[in-house]
Parts: structure tokens; sequence; C-alpha cells
């Protein structure tokens, strides 16, 4: 059953509206108000599938009601209802977040596409929040320190929306985790997230490998190839280490979150990229800009959410955790029974110096397992997770 609540002072539309809606689809639960202050507290008190709401009202106008429905019930759709001199509001309407509008007096076959396709989108956004909850078990994030808990916090804040993220920290802190979370809980789910580890790469090849490049545009060009931007095309590209990208590949990156655009290497023909960029970095990039080894005006246009890592020496009340997780993991994956580890141990570890980080950890852990008896203790880690 949808539930499709009708905002509008005129009698007579209201009628005409109910009738049509309520005809086209018994399963269309269709209620009414007459003015804007009813509907806001009927969005309230109440999950609508669908609002229609006209612009002109008395005590609140239909510009008002959406502004203040959006911050109750964002995931709501709105329409907006306009006679002929309300147009320009209508579109201006959109921007600010209404699904689609409508005009008086309403087009039969409009008004039933445009209710069938703002129920349609509600259920895709209650199903995309359902699924995007469900993180992959190779990417979950462990730990309820202060750091971590605002970690997990912005990123559930920042991965609905499309805005670009660069993510600092130490090598072996999780920054490809947090990038596979904010993928994975994002709307773009569905689609791919591909991965370009930039310090990897030579940086001959790195323009290459980003953008594709056609038949003999250098040796070894033997066919033209799809880069990593193609291949993420409605969903995410992760650039890892991206301060180690060469400059004149950084200039192409930049080109490419200014115009949507990209071209293959060798040729002059744009091709269009619907991509979310998250990048990461183990640099501090103000430096690198500092001393002319990174672009400034790449470092704001990626850097529109910064989130920063911090290192396991300073999260060190996560090791009980991180420990009991990489326990039941090795576990599973040789198939072998969970071996405990004495308090004792779990206390040394939380003294031991991480310049490694969460890889480092897990490989201790691990080493710990394969060699420490049934129930590892402060002697096995004194003997095994020694530098």
């Amino acid at each position: 059953m949808s539930k499709i609540l009708i905002i509008e002072d005129e009698a007579a539309i209201r009628r005409v509206l109910r009738k049509i809606i309520s005809e086209e689809n018994e399963n269309y639960q269709v209620e009414e108000v007459e003015d804007g202050l009813l509907g806001i507290e009927m969005i309230k008190n109440n999950d609508y599938d669908l609002v229609l709401c006209d612009i002109k009202m008395p005590k609140m106008d239909g510009v008002e009601v959406l502004e203040k429905a959006k911050k109750i019930k964002p995931e709501t759709p709105i329409v907006m209802i306009s006679g002929h001199g309300d147009l320009d509001t209508a579109v201006n309407t959109m921007r600010l977040g209404a699904f689609d509008y409508i005009s008086k007096p309403p087009d039969l076959n409009r008004l039933l596409n445009t209710v069938r396709n703002a129920l349609d989108r509600k259920s895709l956004v209650v199903e995309n929040k359902r699924l995007k909850k469900k993180v992959s078990k190779n990417y979950q994030m462990v730990g309820d320190s202060v750091a971590i808990v605002h970690i997990k916090e912005m990123i559930e804040k920042v991965a609905p929306t499309d805005a670009r993220v660069l993510i600092t920290g130490p090598n072996g802190s999780g920054k490809e985790l947090v990038a596979h979370w904010l993928h994975e809980k994002s709307l773009r789910f569905k689609a791919p997230m591909i991965e370009v580890n930039c310090a990897a790469i030579p940086s001959e090849l790195i323009e290459s490998e980003l953008f594709g490049h056609v038949k003999g545009s250098f040796t070894g060009a033997n066919k033209d190839r799809a880069g990593k931007f193609e291949a993420a095309n409605g969903g995410t590209i992760f650039l890892d280490e991206i301060g180690d990208m060469s400059l004149s590949a950084q200039a192409k990156v930049l080109r490419a979150l200014q115009e949507n655009k990209i071209a293959r290497v060798g040729s002059d023909k744009d091709i269009k990229v619907n991509v979310r960029v998250i990048a990461a970095t183990n640099k501090n990039l103000k430096t690198e800009i500092a001393e002319g080894r990174f672009r400034e005006d790449l470092y704001h246009r990626l850097a529109v959410i910064l989130i920063e890592i911090p290192n396991l020496n300073d999260r060190r009340e996560d090791i009980p955790l991180l420990v009991n997780f990489f326990v039941k993991k090795i576990a599973e994956q040789q198939g072998e029974a969970e071996k405990k580890f004495s308090e004792k141990a779990i206390q040394r570890l939380q003294e031991y110096d991480w310049t490694g980080n969460i890889r480092e950890l897990r490989n201790v852990v691990e080493r710990l397992i394969i060699l420490g008896e049934a129930e590892v203790s402060e002697n096995d880690v004194k003997l095994f997770a020694s530098k």
C-alpha cells in the first residue's frame, strides 16, 4: 500500500487529484489537507510515499512546505502543483529538492506518470538504505574509540552524497577500508568501485592506466584500451596514494573532475564520465604543494570532505576488539577452531609500538595463532610479536 498526501487549498483540484490517483491503483491510499501548516503536521506524524503540494496557498506556501518537509522526511518525494504563473517558482523548487512539478489543470497521463516515477524512486531509496547498511564482511570497521566513532558517523553522512573525499593517514591504518565503506553505503553501491594504486604504476604509464589509450599512441599500444575512469563510469574510482601521481596526470585528473570528461592518450575525442572520486594518501599534501609536487587546485577539488585516519598507537583501546575480529576471521579462513588470547597477552599487545598500524597487528595475530599455544599467552607475545 502506497500512502500519498495531497496538500492543496482548492477543494475542486483536491477532488480531481484524489479521483485520478485512487482510480489508477487500488493500492494507493490518498489523504488530503487544505493548507501547508496542516500538511507539515501530517508529514511529521505519518510516513508518506509521496506528497503532492500546491505552491500558492494561505498560511504557508508550497516552497516553505517543501523546505520544511525535506528536513523532516528527506527521502519522501514531493511533487509541486503549479498554476501557470507559478512555473518559474516550480522550476526553482526542483533545485530545492522537489521530485517534479505538474501544472493546473493536471493532465491525466502526465500526473499518473509522475506519481508512478516518484513512487518507484521512493522504493529504490528505501531499498538502497536497507542494503547499504550491509557492508561486505571483508570491509568491516572495527573499534569504538572516539576517533573511529567519529569516522563512522562522518561516513554515514557523506556516503549517500556524491561529494569527493580525501582520506589521509599512515600506511596500514585502514584508508582502503574507509573508501570501501563510502562506496558500499552510497547510492552507487551496485556499480563498480575501481581501485588504482598510483604509487604502484610507473609514471609514464599512469595516464594510460587512468584514461586509456588509442592504438599506436605509444610503443606497445597495439590496440585501443579503456582506462580506469571509463571502467568506473556510474560508480566510484578510488585513487590510492594519490600523492605519488605525476604532475601531468594530476592535470588530467583535475580536468576530469572539472568537466566530467576524459580523453584517451593519443586521442582528442572527449568521453563523458559519471564517476565519484575518492582519494587517499599517506603524505602531507600541503607540504607536497609547497614543494611543487602536488597541484593546489587539485587538492581543493579532492578535499571536499577530509577524513583523517589515526594511527593504531592513538587508538589502543580498540586493540582487544581488533584482535577478536582477526582471530575469528583467520580461523574462518583457515577452517580451524578459534584460539583464545589471555588478558595479559591482550595487554601486552596494547603496549606494543605499532609502527605498521592495523596491517601489522593482523600479521602479528596470525603469527601468534600459528606459532602460539592453544591459549596465546603473554610469553607467546614476547616471543613472536617482537620486531
